[in-house]
């Protein structure tokens, strides 16, 4: 027998997949960022738990991440620098590199490592938490789980994000005058010019923007999908390929936006 469902029934499980997810994330996100910001967090019995997880975070992607952008950086710039140079178009050579790489490769691709690496493992192992009840045991034990658990997490992902996308960014900055002018100063002073009119300050905000909306996402979502999706409770694999979804959709939304701000 084929049952029919009303508009009104379509909407309401439509409601319940996407929105009210959707919605629990974004509270959860509310909760975890405004104790992120209250100096009661930053206690002296808080900060060695802060410290673990930002080190666990950060420092073992720092070095393998930076190598990374500088060999992408060497490759990128040469191959730019010798077509430009057969076009005659040497002078916007480098330009075009800080534009491409620093502005947009380098905090999108530090977005998508740290996720990889840090973020949906986290998330993962909060879902175990809950699934074995050790979550639930904490909340009995009078422990706050947002701060205990959550906030360590959320913190490490979003310093990691902010960490490898600035020093990325400097290496490639440096990389990029060391293979235009090599050792030589009398280039600095010319470069120099071309990176601040890149910089310029509407650039610099959607740049800074940019980047903290992706370390948000990417350390925020893996966390509220681990905590809130109802798969999640239950080991289901459901769960982890809804926040994939939501996490590449926030990652791409954030650079189609920027695109568009920067060059439309």
């Amino acid at each position: 027998m084929v049952t029919s469902i009303s508009p009104t029934g379509l909407v309401g499980r439509l409601a319940e997949r996407w929105v009210r997810p959707w919605w629990r994330i974004v509270h959860l996100s509310a909760l975890v960022m405004a104790l992120a910001l209250s100096p009661s967090t930053y206690r002296r019995e808080w900060r060695p738990t802060l410290a673990r997880h930002l080190v666990a975070a950060t420092l073992p992607m720092l070095p393998w991440f930076t190598l990374l952008a500088a060999l992408a950086t060497v490759v990128i710039v040469r191959i730019v620098l010798v077509t430009a140079l057969s076009y005659g178009l040497s002078q916007y050579a480098l330009e075009m590199v800080v534009r491409v790489l620093v502005l947009e490769l380098i905090p999108l691709t530090a977005g998508l490592f740290v996720a990889m690496r840090w973020s949906i493992p986290a998330g993962s192992a909060l879902a175990q938490m809950r699934r074995e009840g050790a979550l639930a045991e904490l909340r009995r034990g009078g422990v706050d789980v947002l701060q205990a658990e959550v906030l360590p997490r959320a913190l490490a992902g979003l310093f990691a994000v902010l960490m490898l996308a600035a020093v990325s960014g400097l290496v490639a900055l440096v990389l990029a005058y060391l293979l235009a002018h090599g050792l030589s100063p009398w280039g600095l002073a010319g470069y120099t010019r071309m990176v601040g009119q890149v910089f310029s300050p509407a650039v610099t905000v959607v740049f800074v923007g940019k980047t903290l909306a992706l370390a948000l996402v990417v350390a925020l979502l893996p966390l509220g999908s681990a905590l809130h999706d109802a798969d999640a409770g239950r080991g289901g694999q459901g769960a982890e390929l809804q926040g994939l979804v939501r996490l590449a959709s926030a990652i791409l939304l954030i650079e189609v936006g920027s695109l568009m701000i920067n060059y439309a």
